[in-house]
């Protein structure tokens, strides 16, 4: 049913895609090739989210690389708590193409008519709404952690994968993955649909660590006031996380969430240190240093909240940068702090520049992630206790050493 399904979504998937044209199937080649044949294997098909990606090869293998490591990799968490995290995250950063996929595939995974006691119990409240409160630090802080330490952090990188990916789906894709001649009366039925057909693939578990090897390998972005280049922001006051010139804490993260990746999910702090070095080094490549700096300036002081209805905001900041850089500045802060007010007029004025596809990608993905690390440096997790890993929960468990970590049991 995979294999079906992603070949006969192939040509819908690659229209959806707006600004830029996606690599076609056929004509990829090296590193776009190999992300492409992991996304349809585990994925099902080749998900819109991420082959927008593929005018920048490296940009793509650090989104699926995220992506397939917090999402699909077999952990503590259920496939489905994991869904209601990507959906809940996706509403909370207004972001209706995410919302409804990930809603739909948590219907399927969880039907309403579910008899509780089974693996497929409905999700907690508590962890969605925790994952909404993920967008702002002040409501970060005033929810518990949903879980036990080592759970929590399986579905903080979920959270933090989502914060990226949201803002790079508002800029290059529409509201639904329908395209606009489809009645809205026959949407909701064929969003279901959808879901179903991508079942088999959610219901699968893929083994953990086998997309980071698509970058080079990187140490954990962690230093809260880092200043190293590579790390992937170059900020202009050295406090990339924050610290306690703004009243972050030890607990803030990258302390509290890096900290519990390292520890718990490896094979996520691994990807996420990869994505975070290339997105370093293209965004050296493609936005301007100044840029960066007003991006990483700005995002030292956002606390998650809203900018405003108008884009009047990113106008006067971008108009502290040099008149040929104003069209990058305001395009990345746009993707950065409020990645729905995108329109094609900021992507055609930073065109004009001279911007090809690649660079229009790679210009986005490091303000995206650059937002998402901020995100991440508000996001609480509790220490994990010195006992033994935590028991997974039914149908996903965690594999012994030297086991095999492929794992087909139910969601």
């Amino acid at each position: 049913m995979g294999g079906t399904l992603a070949r006969l979504m192939r040509p819908g998937t690659l229209i959806q895609v707006r600004h830029v044209s996606p690599v076609r199937p056929r004509a990829a080649r090296g590193l776009v090739a190999r992300v492409y044949r992991q996304l349809e294997g585990d994925f099902g098909l080749l998900a819109p989210p991420v082959i927008l990606h593929s005018p920048s090869p490296e940009a793509l293998a650090g989104c699926w690389t995220m992506l397939r490591e917090s999402l699909l990799a077999a952990g503590r968490t259920r496939r489905a708590e994991r869904e209601a995290v990507a959906a809940a995250v996706s509403a909370a950063n207004a972001c209706p193409y995410c919302t409804g996929v990930h809603t739909e595939t948590l219907r399927g995974l969880v039907p309403p008519a579910r008899a509780a006691g089974t693996a497929g119990d409905p999700v907690p409240p508590e962890i969605t709404g925790w994952a909404r409160a993920t967008a702002t630090r002040e409501t970060a802080r005033r929810h518990a952690a949903p879980l036990p330490a080592e759970r929590t952090a399986e579905l903080a990188a979920v959270a933090v994968t989502f914060h990226y990916l949201n803002r790079m789906v508002n800029v290059f894709l529409d509201d639904s993955p329908w395209p606009p001649q489809v009645p809205g009366v026959a949407r909701r039925p064929l969003s279901r649909l959808l879901g179903l057909l991508m079942l088999p693939a959610a219901r699968r578990t893929a083994a953990p660590g086998a997309s980071p090897g698509l970058l080079p390998a990187a140490p954990l972005p962690d230093p809260p006031y880092g200043t190293d280049p590579a790390d992937g922001t170059d900020p202009a006051d050295g406090r990339p996380y924050g610290g306690p010139e703004d009243g972050a804490t030890a607990e803030d993260g990258p302390y509290g969430v890096a900290a519990a990746w390292a520890a718990d999910v490896p094979h996520f702090a691994d990807a996420f240190a990869r994505a975070s070095a290339a997105a370093g080094a293209y965004g050296r490549r493609s936005v301007p240093h100044r840029v960066r700096e007003l991006v990483a300036a700005e995002l030292a002081a956002w606390d998650g909240g809203p900018t405003g209805l108008s884009r009047a905001w990113a106008t006067a900041a971008a108009d502290r940068l040099p008149a040929a850089e104003r069209p990058a500045g305001r395009l990345a802060l746009l993707t950065a702090l409020a990645s729905h007010q995108v329109d094609r007029a900021a992507v055609e004025e930073f065109r004009a520049t001279g911007a090809g596809d690649r660079e229009l990608v790679e210009l986005t993905s490091w303000a995206a992630l650059a937002a998402a690390r901020r995100v991440a440096s508000w996001i609480p997790v509790p220490p994990a206790s010195a006992a033994a890993p935590a028991p997974a929960p039914a149908g996903h468990p965690v594999p012994a050493p030297g086991e095999d970590p492929v794992r087909h049991a139910p969601a």
